[in-house]
């Protein structure tokens, strides 16, 4: 992600003495993304990610490595926190809230994704959903409809006309959302190809729980769609998202609502990131390292959602 608080040398030793890992050897920052800072650190006993949280309070934070640990006991593959020499998973660093993960091996996906990776993914996401009816924590999503109208207001006044009258629009066409009823629990809500890291083919694990909620089990497979199996014009490309799609339901099946609302449900994660984008874009928060991912991208993917409907 990108880094919003720098973290001194002298800071991370003093840091990493909590924790039974050896001396540092080496750290940097890392560029993508845009929510947490977060470094790659090396030790003499091991590669971790170090995790600065800019947007959550330290109260908060439990959820979120609760649900990695979680999945990761459950035989997913999945980045887990280490635990300092008390048995914690979260201290403070710099004034943050922050967390040392274990780094999986393997790369998050740059390019298109292959046939064999969006089946990888259906199926881990499909099995996520089946194991993650046991965890009994609870968190309402931040990014729902009510975060969806919010945003809107704020960035309808900057927008061209025709921007602006998409957003009001699918808004209208949202206002349902919240009471289709589908069937929820915990989701990961963010599992785009840099969320998942591969070797070849091969999935090595999924990062990144920071956005983990209690959600629409199909809204988490709309954002893996509309990430995985999306091609340059926004719109669906069918091989890719029949191997996702079939390896997701082979492990879950989708209910007749699910089905029939399924429009909505994509077009709902396509309006979720183009807003947040958009934030992004015309309201930037300053960074040593900043990236600013484009907006436009996900409305051309919304855009080709509406002329599917």
């Amino acid at each position: 992600m990108s880094v919003y608080t720098e973290v001194s040398r002298d800071d991370l030793v003093a840091f990493l003495n909590d924790y039974v890992v050896g001396e540092l050897v080496s750290y940097q920052g890392i560029s993508d993304g845009i929510e947490n800072t977060n470094y790659f650190v090396t030790t003499q006993q091991g590669e971790f990610v170090l995790t600065l949280f800019e947007q959550h309070e330290f109260s908060e934070l439990g959820y979120f490595l609760d649900v990695m640990t979680f999945f990761y006991q459950q035989g997913i593959p999945s980045a887990h926190p280490a635990a300092d020499k008390e048995g914690n998973y979260l201290k403070n660093l710099c004034g943050k809230p922050a967390a040392l993960v274990m780094r999986l091996s393997g790369r998050g996906v740059d390019s298109i994704a292959s046939v064999g990776q969006c089946q990888a993914i259906g199926e881990i996401l499909g099995r996520m959903h089946i194991v993650g009816e046991k965890f009994d924590s609870r968190r309402g999503t931040e990014r729902g409809p009510d975060w969806r109208t919010t945003i809107a207001k704020t960035v309808l006044p900057l927008l061209d006309s025709d921007s602006a009258k998409i957003l009001n629009e699918e808004l209208a066409f949202q206002a349902s959302y919240a009471d289709l009823g589908l069937p929820s629990g915990v989701t990961h809500s963010d599992l785009f190809r840099d969320n998942a890291l591969f070797d070849g083919d091969e999935l090595k694990g999924i990062i990144d729980f920071y956005y983990a909620c209690d959600e629409y089990l199909l809204y988490d497979l709309a954002v893996a769609v509309n990430d995985w199996c999306i091609d340059e014009k926004g719109a669906i490309e069918a091989e890719r998202y029949q191997a996702l799609v079939d390896a997701y339901s082979k492990q879950r099946s989708l209910t007749e609502n699910e089905v029939g609302n399924w429009n909505l449900v994509l077009r709902a994660a396509a309006l979720r990131f183009w807003l947040s984008r958009l934030q992004d874009k015309l309201f930037p928060r300053e960074g040593e390292l900043t990236q600013i991912k484009d907006p436009d991208a996900f409305l051309k993917i919304l855009s080709q959602h509406k002329k599917a409907s």
